[in-house]
């Protein structure tokens, strides 16, 4: 193939991989949407055929991830988790770091066997009352959970996503033997020890408390809430200003925007004379809003009959709920979906960390890990709790639901990995096996298994794993690993293979904080491999040093979903993550540097 040919492919590889970046970073488009657009452009340039452009929905890490939802999903259906969690915190009730060890060591090895995502879901509610038990804010823990649920992720070939695709990339790109079901924890145990002292000792000390107690609702409720107020007759309010009357000082509350009919008026609104029936979008905490509707007699437009009276009947709820990336919600607003009617309660407020949402609550498009306030009888709030759509943050206690064959779904579990660890048959068909158990015993329905796989997730992965075709097939991964070990020349022979470890690990860290885990694994590995070959040496150290790091993100909230998910509720900022993620993320690399080519050796080819 002439050069010039060659160079253009080079060019056009790179050039998708650097716009793939920027949408993952800007977040312009649904990951999972990005990875399709990336697919398309592969097959418009000519770097796949259609068949390579499709081989990564048939890719056996893909399958693996899509059934292992499944089992995560049968696991979670039980409460076992949860049950035994909260029986093992109850021994030790009367120690903060004792309790916070255990609760966190639980999560860790739980992440081991059970998708990251599902552990985080089913442990924040039990997350807030543990707070709630200890008179702290949740905030000081609910980063914890999600780190602690990452950490515990690299201890299993199963532990995250990241690790099956690069095994599958790296054992598909030569005789290489397959990485190891516990292999991984050969230095994942040595970065979970590290990580929860850290964790314990270090993050939780300076973890901010941004939330308060609702006398109202029992319950915890973080700033950031949007919502709206009606000015009524009789109303303070009414021909002063909001500057006069102190709203902003004495509510802690900001306002946002004044509809005064089909006028939104944006400029100047603290020096605005107020009118009747003027409609004030405002942003604050759950708290300042029952009080601010006392005092100045406005009405929350969800219900304008509301009053503390009914908050405290015992028929209804207050909740909190965080919206699923598998809602069928996102992309609407509660208007369009018809919440009220569909659900049977409504929603009083919404909170969304990252930005300010500037329109009526009605009209807001909702996104995945909003977070709404929804008020609503009993039954109704289980029907949405068990919907699937939403994890209920304010949920106090969990028991052991023993429906028929409960115990099974522990079984399958175990069975499936101890049947992969112990070389007995793959992974793929194990989990094959035990998903086809978990069926005709009943202990999910078909559909139940459907809705359970997070096919946003199935999509990016399988989708980009094709661009890790591209990146090999068109010699980019060649180029940067030429030019790797061209950076290395100066360096005495000795030192290459170390300094080239630092590397990878270091980009990989890198990436992984502004785009996916699964992108950078499917981009890093096939360049991992070409680098490491040149230098005459086996890739298993790098690899293993790219399925540590691209699982490794803690700097920011966007690098990894359980970081999201935990941002709003939390109540964070965004330089929270760099605080508290940075640190770790550092001493992890360092750690890396030192104790991966002792564990796994630099051997020849």
């Amino acid at each position: 193939m002439p050069v010039i040919q060659i160079a253009l492919l080079i060019f056009i590889v790179l050039f998708i991989i650097l716009l793939a970046f920027v949408l993952f970073v800007r977040e312009l488009l649904p990951m999972d949407v990005v990875a399709l657009t990336v697919l398309s452009l592969l097959l418009v340039t000519g770097q796949l055929t259609p068949n390579q452009g499709i081989s990564g929905f048939s890719n056996p890490a893909v399958i693996t991830i899509a059934i292992l939802f499944v089992l995560s999903h049968a696991l979670q259906k039980t409460g076992v988790l949860e049950y035994l969690v909260i029986r093992i915190n109850r021994l030790v009730s009367r120690s903060l770091i004792g309790g916070l060890t255990i609760y966190l060591v639980s999560i860790a090895i739980s992440s081991a066997l059970i998708n990251n995502t599902a552990i985080v879901a089913i442990f924040m509610p039990v997350t807030i009352r543990m707070a709630e038990k200890y008179h702290i804010s949740p905030s000081k823990v609910l980063m914890p959970l999600s780190f602690s649920a990452i950490l515990g992720g690299t201890l299993t070939l199963v532990g995250t996503s990241t690790n099956l695709i690069v095994n599958s990339i790296y054992t598909n790109s030569g005789d290489f033997t397959p990485l190891g079901m516990f292999e991984f924890s050969k230095y994942g145990i040595f970065i979970l020890i590290v990580g929860l002292i850290y964790i314990i000792f270090f993050a939780y000390r300076f973890l901010p408390s941004r939330t308060v107690t609702s006398s109202l609702t029992k319950s915890y409720h973080m700033g950031g809430y949007l919502t709206e107020f009606k000015i009524g007759e009789g109303s303070p309010l009414i021909g002063v200003t909001t500057l006069d009357r102190g709203i902003n000082r004495n509510y802690d509350i900001t306002i946002l925007g004044i509809q005064r009919g089909k006028k939104l008026l944006s400029k100047n609104l603290r020096e605005t004379p107020l009118k009747k029936d003027d409609v004030l979008l405002v942003r604050g905490s759950v708290e300042n809003f029952f009080r601010m509707k006392e005092v100045e007699q406005v009405f929350m437009l969800t219900d304008e009959k509301l009053n503390q009276e009914e908050l405290m009947k015992e028929e209804n709820l207050l909740v909190e709920c965080l919206v699923t990336n598998q809602s069928d919600l996102i992309g609407k607003s509660l208007k369009d979906a018809n919440f009220r009617r569909r659900f049977g309660s409504f929603v009083l407020a919404i909170r969304r960390e990252g930005g300010i949402v500037k329109k009526k609550i009605a009209h807001v498009i909702l996104r995945a890990f909003d977070t709404l306030l929804i008020y609503g009888p009993k039954n109704k709030i289980k029907e949405i709790s068990d919907s699937g759509r939403f994890i209920l943050l304010t949920q106090l206690d969990r028991s052991l639901r023993k429906h028929r064959f409960w115990w099974m779904s522990i079984i399958v579990i175990v069975g499936v990995v101890l049947l992969a660890a112990l070389s007995i048959m793959p992974i793929l068909k194990a989990a094959i096996i035990g998903l086809a158990i978990l069926l005709i015993f009943k202990v999910i329905s078909p559909l139940e298994a459907y809705n359970s796989i997070n096919w946003q997730i199935i999509v990016l992965i399988g989708c980009l794993i094709p661009l890790g075709i591209a990146i090999e097939s068109s010699g980019t991964a060649q180029l940067i690993g030429d030019t790797l070990i061209n950076l290395l020349k100066n360096m005495p022979v000795d030192k290459q293979a170390i300094f080239l470890l630092a590397m990878i690990y270091l980009l990989s860290m890198i990436l992984t904080e502004v785009s996916s885990n699964a992108a950078t694994a499917i981009i890093m590995t096939p360049i991992a491999i070409s680098a490491s070959t040149k230098l005459g040496l086996d890739p298993r150290p790098f690899v293993f040093a790219i399925c540590f790091a691209a699982s490794a993100s803690f700097i920011t909230p966007i690098g990894y979903q359980t970081n999201l998910m935990v941002y709003g509720p939390g109540g964070y900022r965004f330089s929270d993550y760099i605080k508290i993620g940075l640190p770790l993320s550092i001493t992890l690399w360092i750690m890396a540097i030192f104790l991966l080519p002792k564990l796994w050796p630099f051997n020849p080819i």
